[in-house]
């Protein structure tokens, strides 16, 4: 008798820039399949040049699913995020026996194949509001006295983790980081990694295309339509385009320090799949039949 083998997860992960989306595209339409995201930002309405989301040509293309999910007035946590996406995901793998991911956001992924089960506390509007009236360093330094081991990973630009952190720790009174359990997936997994060579190009070039397919305009609308406090502007690109719009830097300070903070979160990208993942890295020259090859013998 053969063996029955269980619904096959293929997830395309690695750095920002590295070309996630272009190839988990090409091996979509190889293999007749959708797309799952799993980036944090593009799960959001009204964010698309800032996030690099695939594009309306692209979505015409492969179907995707976990894009464009909420409105940035309404963030959702991860354990919201992981109960829809497996929602999702189930569909294709009952139709198919296998679904492809791609994106860069380690939680997230975790959270899906890694057999991360997150805290399923809902947001404390009040808290929340008490902890963004405080300093970043200051916020931070607080989440080190509750939970060293989460202060560790979540770096202090990183506002909605830290505040997220803080707010389980204070709504359940136990660390964040200690709530986090592991529980394993009731299917296979296929971690396939892109990690190019070239990569601070990449975020050079790919940054500077961002401004001029209209980053400022659509930081633009977003303060237009959420307000100038809105959460999600403080992360990376749209934090420079307010600050731009704003008066408080010019066009050539925002695309560099966009830039450098790309930089700076690709460097923690591949620390962190480095550390969480064992995913088969492939040559940045021949990754799709590398890939495919893959996927055909787990298939097969």
């Amino acid at each position: 008798m053969q063996p029955i083998h269980k619904p096959l997860v293929i997830a395309i992960m690695g750095p920002t820039a590295s070309g996630k989306t272009e190839l988990a595209i090409d091996i979509a339409q190889k293999i007749n399949s959708n797309i799952h995201n799993v980036d944090s930002r593009q799960i959001y309405i009204d964010m698309d040049i800032g996030t690099a989301k695939p594009t309306k040509a692209q979505q015409k293309q492969v179907k995707h699913f976990l894009i464009d999910l909420c409105l940035p007035s309404k963030p959702i946590n991860l354990h919201e995020f992981q109960s829809i996406a497996r929602t999702s995901m189930e569909r294709d793998l009952k139709k198919e026996g296998f679904t492809l991911l791609v994106g860069g956001s380690g939680l997230y992924l975790q959270a899906l194949i890694g057999g991360l089960n997150p805290p399923a506390v809902p947001p404390q509007k009040f808290l929340r509001d008490q902890l963004e009236n405080i300093d970043k360093t200051e916020r931070h330094q607080l989440l080190t006295c509750c939970d060293p081991f989460a202060a560790e990973r979540i770096h202090p630009e990183d506002t909605i983790r830290t505040i997220r952190a803080l707010e389980v720790f204070y709504a359940t009174g136990k660390m964040f980081s200690k709530q986090k359990n592991m529980r394993p997936t009731p299917w296979r997994v296929l971690e396939l990694g892109l990690n190019p060579e070239k990569l601070i190009t990449r975020i050079q070039r790919r940054t500077e295309e961002m401004y001029k397919k209209g980053l400022i305009e659509e930081t633009e609308n977003l303060i237009n339509k959420y307000g100038n406090d809105l959460k999600l502007l403080k992360t990376i690109g749209y934090g420079e385009a307010r600050s731009m719009i704003n008066g408080k830097i010019n066009y050539e300070e925002a695309l560099e320090i966009t830039i450098k903070r790309t930089c700076q979160l690709a460097k923690r990208q591949k620390t962190w799949f480095r550390n969480k993942h064992n995913s088969k890295l492939l040559n940045e020259d021949n990754a799709l039949p590398e890939a495919l090859s893959y996927i055909y013998e787990f298939l097969s």
